[in-house]
């Protein structure tokens, strides 16, 4: 499958069908613009999805079927232009309710992927396993803003348990604090 065909499950797909094409007369342009039958519009981010149903979603088969066992973040690819890809990602795909980029990041566009402290699912996909540090945004490709929910959701989520994760360990140099008679023995 390939990771640009990932932009919403494909269960989800099967609204398309209902669509009616609207055309928009305007004097600066002519655009058409494909509207649902139910007058929602998938670029459309302005309604907010409650938590409970972004979780839901992460364990419905609709959910598997896009993503399968990978992360969220895994197929995604970043379009940029040149040779090199940017160091930073874009700082919101997200602006005045409405997607604004062609290609946003992976959170930005699934609407049923809520960063939140409570959708631990999501939440462990950021997070490495073998050092358990949280993963960065050139590494997953999620918008500067999308990145700084997850920082504060899983913060949050640490300070309330939800979330387990082993402190770093620290290996001490205790020799400082044996009486110096100690060391000559």
């Amino acid at each position: 499958m390939s990771a640009r065909n990932i932009s919403r499950a494909p269960i989800l797909y099967q609204i398309q069908e209902n669509f009616i094409i609207k055309e928009e007369n305007s004097e600066e342009n002519n655009t058409k613009t494909k509207i649902p039958s139910g007058g929602i519009i998938f670029k459309d981010r302005s309604i907010e999805i409650p938590v409970e149903t972004s979780i839901k979603y992460m364990n419905s088969e609709a959910y598997k079927i896009t993503y399968g066992d990978n992360p969220v973040w895994k197929l995604y690819r970043r379009n940029f232009k040149g040779q090199f890809a940017p160091r930073k990602t874009r700082k919101t795909c997200i602006r005045g309710g409405i997607v604004s980029t062609g290609n946003p990041c992976p959170i930005c566009r699934d609407e049923y992927l809520i960063i939140d402290y409570k959708n631990t699912k999501l939440l462990n996909q950021f997070i490495s396993p073998h050092n358990g540090e949280t993963l960065c945004y050139r590494i997953t490709n999620i918008c500067q803003k999308q990145h700084k929910n997850l920082l504060v959701a899983l913060k949050k989520a640490k300070n309330c348990g939800i979330v387990t994760f082993d402190p770093p360990h620290r290996k001490y140099n205790y020799s400082h604090w044996y009486n110096s008679e100690s060391k000559e023995n």
